[in-house]
């Protein structure tokens, strides 16, 4: 399949050939305060994998705000997208 690409300089320079995969399936930092997610997100910068915005606690949105990591990709299985938090960008490959 065609990658579909974004017009956003973060999602420009994604290769989904390399994104860094979840080491584990599991929200870090819920894991650490006993909490629980509803989907996984991994950061493309530094690759944690952290709950999504519909998750109580919203971790990969404030890893975001605290670590300025742009990109993030779907840690869920046979989801293949990633999003540019910075410019609100959503790319499919």
């Amino acid at each position: 399949m065609a990658t579909k690409r974004a017009k956003c300089e973060h999602l420009e320079a994604f290769d989904p050939d390399t994104k860094k995969m979840a080491k584990a399936y599991e929200c870090e930092t819920c894991v650490q305060i006993g909490d629980s997610w509803v989907h996984l997100r991994t950061c493309q910068a530094c690759g944690v994998t952290l709950c999504c915005d519909s998750s109580p606690n919203k971790h990969a949105s404030k890893h975001f705000q605290d670590h300025r990591h742009a990109v993030i990709t779907s840690a869920e299985p046979n989801e293949n997208w990633a999003w540019c938090y910075q410019d609100r960008t959503f790319l499919k490959f």
